[in-house]
């Protein structure tokens, strides 16, 4: 069985974000339900500027300092992408040079970046 890949170099870049800092933009066209990436990293029990926090299979909370591309990710309170598991996917069509977002949660509600 093939490995899938962790990023799509092809269908992913990082550049300056108009939101924060630097983004994830599509190099090209991306369908709702695409595939977008995994989320990379090494486990870790403390908060971070790049730890992503996720319920594993058997519900326990799992830190993840995201070392791949992803961890550029910005927050926006009308994503166009978001994480089933450790897996980026968009959740609409999202148009070539557009910024990849996703919502962080409920306490980033009345953060910008839209």
């Amino acid at each position: 069985m093939a490995r899938r890949q962790t990023t799509r170099p092809s269908r992913l870049r990082v550049g300056r974000s108009p939101i924060h800092g630097r983004g994830v933009f599509a190099r090209r066209r991306l369908r709702r339900g695409d595939w977008l990436g995994r989320f990379e990293g090494r486990s870790t029990s403390r908060n971070g500027e790049h730890v992503l926090w996720w319920r594993d299979a058997d519900d326990v909370l799992r830190g993840l300092e995201v070392t791949n591309a992803l961890r550029f990710l910005n927050h926006s309170a009308d994503p166009n992408a978001e994480i089933e598991g450790l897996d980026l996917i968009a959740t609409r069509n999202i148009q070539p040079g557009a910024e990849v977002t996703i919502h962080y949660g409920d306490d980033w509600d009345d953060v910008g970046g839209d």
